[in-house]
């Protein structure tokens, strides 16, 4: 009998035991706000935007004669001196044209020198018919027809010695033509890029063709980011920029913008425009063509009191009466943060400044620093809190 009042005490006390741990625990709903503090902080206002990294000085180096490829003085990353050869074109053909101009021109001052002669036998010719005729010993037609001949002469002259500066005028041509089959690098740099190979045939007909592209100092380097049309009024020459490239992901590189260019381009349908920013690459850690995510500094405050993003979104649970009381005389520029005092908001009106990632920049006579704010609820602090700590689920 005895172990039988046992066993249903023990029982009992097991069943009322796990009816209590596995009962639906009581709950109280947290408040709909999450605690916030007014801080003094620096703050940045920046404009966003991506862009691509190019030597601030970039030279294509072109032919202006067609020919064949016949030698290659520079290659890929070669550092190359203003004036240095870097290619050589085939100048069998140009030497043969300059030997045949050099010929024509012997040819045409041979032909102005006979000329020459030609005209001082001419002239002799009309002086001695003067001569005769002042004397009475020759018909007038005859000194006519010396001095039409004299004349004559003299253009022939002329004729002549337009040839020979013709001539001349092409044998120059063709020089020039032969000393352009020496390619010179014409500024000190480094060899970025090259086009051609040895035995290629480059054609001039139309526009010159590229061989090599030379970087002029790769210590120095330029960002061309496209900034959106919506924030361009913002972005200023001289502004402060901080960008990071894929290739050193925890590194932030700085610059400063050079120049806002008014030429616009349209990409689906925004636009946009070019901003060239001037960056220190005294390391040659950053590569020609590497993509730059950009923040151009437009503005910045120092010490200044600032609250979270977010405290200037939170609306509390109030009648939509009583919340547009408080909103009402609100002015451009202002916000609404929520004071807390214990469980008590007290709506303050505040003026918001520059809006950073994460806080924003407000003044106001009735904030100081510490003070406490609501924001929007955080995840955690909505979990309903349990009267009772232990529970099994």
């Amino acid at each position: 009998m005895t172990k039988l009042l046992i066993g249903i005490l023990l029982l009992a006390v097991v069943v009322g035991g796990g009816w209590y741990l596995l009962r639906e625990p009581d709950t109280d709903k947290a408040p709909n706000y999450s605690q916030a503090q007014v801080r003094r902080a620096d703050i940045s206002d920046v404009v966003s935007a991506t862009g691509t990294l190019s030597p601030i000085n970039t030279v294509l180096v072109g032919s202006q004669v067609s020919g064949t490829i016949q030698n290659l003085y520079a290659d890929f990353n070669d550092q190359v001196k203003q004036g240095t050869v870097i290619a050589q074109i085939d100048p069998a053909i140009f030497r043969a044209k300059r030997a045949e101009a050099e010929a024509n021109l012997k040819s045409a001052e041979a032909a102005r020198d006979k000329a020459r002669i030609d005209v001082q036998d001419k002239q002799r010719e009309y002086e001695r018919q003067t001569g005769l005729l002042k004397r009475k010993l020759v018909a007038e037609n005859l000194v006519d027809t010396a001095h039409f001949a004299y004349k004559s002469a003299l253009a022939e002259q002329q004729v002549k010695a337009a040839s020979v500066a013709q001539a001349r005028a092409v044998l120059e041509r063709e020089q020039v033509n032969l000393d352009y089959t020496t390619i010179y690098a014409p500024i000190d740099g480094v060899v970025i890029s090259r086009d051609v190979d040895v035995g290629q045939t480059v054609a001039a007909s139309l526009q010159a063709p590229t061989l090599f592209t030379i970087a002029n100092d790769l210590t120095r380097m330029q960002v061309e980011a496209d900034v959106d049309e919506a924030f361009i009024g913002q972005v200023e020459t001289g502004q402060p920029v901080n960008f990071t490239v894929f290739a050193y992901p925890r590194r932030e590189f700085k610059g400063s913008v050079a120049q806002v260019r008014l030429q616009p381009t349209v990409e689906g349908g925004v636009v946009k425009y070019n901003c060239i920013i001037h960056v220190d690459n005294a390391d040659l850690a950053l590569k020609p063509g590497m993509t730059a995510t950009v923040s151009i500094e437009v503005a910045h405050r120092d010490n200044v009191l600032t609250v979270p993003n977010a405290a200037l979104r939170y609306v509390p649970t109030w009648p939509q009466e009583k919340l547009d009381t408080v909103r009402k005389g609100l002015k451009s520029g202002e916000a609404i943060l929520w004071q807390l005092d214990g469980d008590t908001l007290t709506p303050l009106t505040v003026t918001t400044g520059i809006t950073g990632e994460k806080v924003t920049e407000v003044n106001s006579p009735d904030i100081a620093e510490g003070m406490t704010i609501a924001e929007p609820q955080k995840r955690g602090d909505a979990e309903l809190k349990r009267r009772f700590g232990l529970s099994l689920f």
